[in-house]
């Protein structure tokens, strides 16, 4: 059978997979309540991410079991986010899943040495960071889908050149973006369904798999900038709350993209597209133009958070007066 139509066939199972998750959904009330850190007013079918953890599945089925201790370890940590989604579990139970998760694929990538046991724990401290970081920037419809598609491809191209992992394993994951864009990339108010923990943390888990077998091939650190897009947003808003004194647990709406989205009414498609383009302009610059990979970084890093500080500077006054006024209510 021709490669193209195992894509197909993938394709069609995860949509008729989707939907039948959404029926299971709806019968057991796991919806999206909107909160304080909310950018929608209405309920909406939540979990919707988990495609990501059955494309996962899918791709071992049809191309073989070539991660195990990955697959396991992606496993564990969408079912304790899917939970989570369902019913609030404390941080610890999460980290623990999380971190254990991690180690797991650690065992995949080969680096388990003792002897060097400090920088296994440093690589896990970040990668369970990186993945959390996405969890936090999963708030507008099609942010997670399409800034996933935008990280996945540059991995394509760099793949074909330098083939650190199966190309398969990419563009199943890039379908599974594209299948649940369908559902969620749309105008606020009108997203079939959310990613929740499982897809947001789940998508993460899955292209750190591809990131990190180029770094540890290359030995090139600077390919992380294929997620500085969400790195300094999160990092920079992270740095900004602790400023402000706030207890970095509690639901916010402080993030770049949401105030975008909720105080200048920048339609969500349009943000989503935002991230995804400045992301791929510099994942692209990465790729192409670049001769000093370490140069290039830390000049796209520099203007990234310049344009970060200079962007609240001129907008945070309106989240500020939001807040004032939900406190008079």
């Amino acid at each position: 059978m021709p490669i193209y139509c195992t894509y197909i066939i993938i394709a069609a199972l995860l949509f008729a997979l989707e939907l039948i998750y959404f029926r299971i959904a709806d019968k057991l009330n796991i919806t999206d309540k909107p909160n304080e850190r909310s950018s929608h007013n209405s309920l909406v079918i939540r979990g919707g991410g988990i495609i990501f953890l059955l494309s996962a599945w899918l791709w071992s089925a049809f191309f073989g079991f070539h991660y195990w201790w990955f697959l396991i370890g992606l496993t564990i940590v969408c079912g304790i986010s899917l939970w989570d989604d369902i019913h609030s579990l404390p941080d610890s139970v999460r980290l623990i899943a999380q971190f254990t998760a991690m180690f797991m694929m650690f065992a995949d990538f080969g680096i388990i040495n003792w002897e060097s046991w400090w920088i296994i724990i440093l690589a896990l401290v970040i990668c369970v960071g990186i993945i959390n970081a996405y969890n936090f920037m999963d708030g507008i419809n099609g942010i997670t889908g399409g800034y996933s598609l935008a990280v996945l491809v540059p991995l394509m191209i760099l793949n074909n050149q330098l083939q650190f992992i199966e190309m398969s394993y990419l563009i199943v994951a890039a379908t599974a973006c594209v299948v649940f864009c369908f559902f969620n990339f749309r105008s606020k108010g009108k997203a079939k369904c959310f990613a929740g923990d499982v897809g947001s943390i789940g998508i993460a888990f899955m292209v750190l798999l591809p990131l990190g077998k180029l770094i540890l091939q290359t030995g090139d650190f600077t390919y992380i900038l294929l997620l500085v897009v969400y790195g300094v947003d999160t990092i920079l808003t992270i740095c900004h709350r602790i400023m402000l004194h706030e207890n970095l647990g509690q639901a916010h709406r402080k993030h770049a993209f949401q105030i975008l989205a909720n105080e200048l009414k920048v339609p969500h498609e349009v943000v989503s597209l935002a991230y995804m383009l400045i992301q791929l302009i510099v994942s692209f610059g990465l790729i192409y133009i670049s001769k000093i990979h370490w140069v290039y970084f830390f000049v796209a890093v520099i203007i990234l958070c310049v344009a970060y500080l200079l962007f609240m500077k001129k907008y945070y006054h309106l989240h500020a007066e939001y807040l004032a006024n939900l406190t008079k209510k």
